[in-house]
């Protein structure tokens, strides 16, 4: 049995103006052939699919084509598109014949001028592979699912968990394309379009109205007619013509089974629409207030408006501002990705004394440049041998240490994980655990800080990634929507 094995992916965020270019997924690693094996064996959904294959039994090879992630962003370039595409077109059509194809994608990515990139993938693949070779495609779950995904796919399957389980999603996926291989199934698949929206503060599942929602998929899955069922609470920043929640129901030829579960679950889903929408976040000021406060560090003041994770640009200075303005003490980490002002303090050199403008030099339609003083503790090569998410190594361009204040900055050239693990601050002599604050730009991935962290307190500030989708610039996405607008019946939104 021969699998083909293809994984690229990108979250986009369609309000951070930087795109993302074919250099932020070589920053990330761009693999081809055995090189992917040869590295992520053991890692993210590659490393899964591996483990699938080898607890299986079965006599699978696995023919690995392109492995190609960027952390989320602006939109690709149409360059980054055409490359993928052709990648794709010569890798499959060299793989000739497979039995099945594991296509690892993300779900939330748009292009210069195309909305469904992920769809525009499947649709590629199917047109090489035919109509009987199976398609398994793996998504994260704040995919945004459009038909021609529907169409060109025979399993759908999404992470199960947030924070992501990566590894899972990979073997799951696999698990159930072999099931389909072996046994002879017959996949039959039913979704459904939700005109649902909400802010990410809700999206973890381990707890609230997500955990509901997640739980009583995976009951479903234990009725063995039930190949898959997932659900994906699109991320709230993916401003396009199809968007909005979806769930996708996977059964062994019976769709009517399929399309009931598939209304159960987007009707369960509904019946919270508001319990989503709870906000924890309290301003900015009050959050660095509490913070001070607290009896302990560390203490995780969450950067809800640039969230490096949900694709902003990472150049939030908010927080920084009222810490210096409130005249707060206590010490305090803060990241930043701003290539200017790390060419600058580059220049200054180690030891140096300046003062400039710092932040709000991307997603300028949320942030100004504050002028602060600061002294240059360290320049350094940011790319550090690190296992996270799906990748062997986190490459940060360089990197400098900036005090301001009672702040240390740690700036850096590229997007990624800006100091969202403890271990972008050990790599330069920094332990996180001695200082009271740690400011992370994410909403919800507190995980890599949880072990050393007090609590955690969500600021709610403004920019591409914000809780407020109210005051978001939409252009495209279907309306009415809930809850920018109100409405009673998902089915009939027009009513």
């Amino acid at each position: 049995m021969r699998l083909a094995l293809i994984h690229i992916g990108q979250e986009t965020n369609d309000f951070n103006p930087v795109l993302t270019e074919l250099s932020d997924y070589a920053a990330f690693g761009i693999l081809e052939g055995d090189a992917i094996p040869a590295e992520l064996t053991d890692l993210g959904q590659v490393g899964g699919h591996y483990a699938a294959v080898a607890e299986s039994g079965l006599p699978v090879e696995t023919v690995p084509i392109i492995r190609a992630w960027s952390g989320a962003g602006g939109r690709i370039t149409r360059e980054a598109f055409d490359f993928f595409q052709q990648k794709i077109r010569d890798g499959l059509t060299a793989a000739m014949p497979v039995d099945g194809l594991v296509l690892q994608l993300h779900g939330a990515c748009a292009a210069e001028g195309i909305d469904d990139v992920e769809g525009a993938q499947i649709a590629l693949c199917r047109s090489i592979l035919g109509p009987d070779v199976p398609i398994m495609v793996g998504l994260d779950h704040h995919a945004n699912i459009t038909q021609t995904m529907i169409d060109n796919a025979t399993i759908i399957v999404g992470h199960r968990t947030q924070p992501h389980d990566t590894f899972d999603t990979g073997k799951v996926g696999t698990e159930v394309l072999l099931k389909v291989l072996t046994n002879k199934l017959k996949p039959v698949t039913a979704w459904r379009k939700i005109p649902l929206l909400s802010h990410q503060e809700q999206f973890l599942t381990a707890k609230g109205p997500m955990k509901i929602w997640f739980d009583r998929a995976r009951a479903l899955e234990a009725d063995p007619r039930v190949l898959q069922a997932s659900n994906y609470p699109m991320q709230p920043w993916l401003d396009v013509a199809e968007g909005g929640w979806a769930t996708v129901v996977v059964t062994d030829n019976d769709p009517e089974l399929a399309e009931r579960l598939a209304d159960e679950l987007a009707d369960l889903a509904w019946s919270m629409r508001d319990d989503f929408q709870v906000k924890e976040a309290v301003s900015v000021d009050d959050a660095v207030m509490m913070a001070d406060r607290a009896a302990r560090g560390v203490v995780v003041i969450s950067d809800t408006g640039d969230t490096v994770f949900g694709g902003s640009a990472g150049d939030s200075n908010l927080i920084l501002e009222a810490i210096l303005r409130l005249g707060i003490k206590s010490p305090t980490l803060i990241p930043l990705i701003s290539p200017q002002t790390v060419a600058r303090l580059t220049e200054a050199g180690e030891g140096a004394t300046v003062t400039l403008p710092i932040g709000g030099d991307a997603a300028t339609a949320f942030f100004s440049p504050l002028e602060v003083t600061g002294t240059v503790r360290k320049v350094a090569d940011g790319r550090i041998p690190v296992a996270f998410n799906h990748q062997t190594h986190i490459d940060m361009g360089r990197v400098v240490i900036f005090d301001v204040g009672p702040c240390t900055l740690l700036i850096s050239e590229l997007r990624g994980v800006a100091g969202n693990i403890p271990a972008a601050y050990e790599a330069f002599s920094i332990n996180p655990k001695d200082y009271k604050i740690a400011v992370l730009k994410t909403a919800s991935n507190f995980q890599y800080f949880a072990p050393i962290s007090s609590e955690v307190i969500r600021a709610d500030t403004r920019g591409p990634g914000q809780s407020d989708v109210f005051t978001l610039p939409w252009k495209n996405i279907p309306r009415p929507v809930y809850p920018l607008e109100r409405f009673d019946d998902w089915r009939n939104p027009q009513q």
